[in-house]
């Protein structure tokens, strides 16, 4: 694509932004840094290390899912409620104006 505006952008390609695979994927990225950085002989990582790192990265990724998706679910219910101002449709089943 050549430098399209985001308007220009085809909606197969924008996708929602997810929080929480950005950090599971920087979780990731730590761990292989870290093991590769060990077995390169720069430091030393011990074996067992990986359980922490990969279980807070984990919750935190976690927690950052929770949150945008608590976020979305609020910002979808504010929109709701501010375009109910018409009066209700009928409850009675029939739709007829009379």
């Amino acid at each position: 694509m050549d430098h399209l505006s985001p308007r220009e952008v085809p909606s197969r390609v924008r996708h929602d932004f997810a929080p929480g695979r950005l950090v599971a994927g920087l979780t990731a990225l730590t761990l292989a840094l870290l093991y590769s950085g060990d077995a390169s002989g720069a430091w030393h990582v011990p074996w067992f290390m990986v359980f922490p790192v990969l279980t807070g990265g984990l919750f935190l990724a976690g927690a950052a899912s929770f949150t945008r998706y608590s976020v979305r679910r609020r910002r979808a219910a504010m929109t709701a409620s501010s375009e109910n101002t018409e009066a209700p449709a009928s409850t009675s089943g029939s739709q007829a104006i009379r």
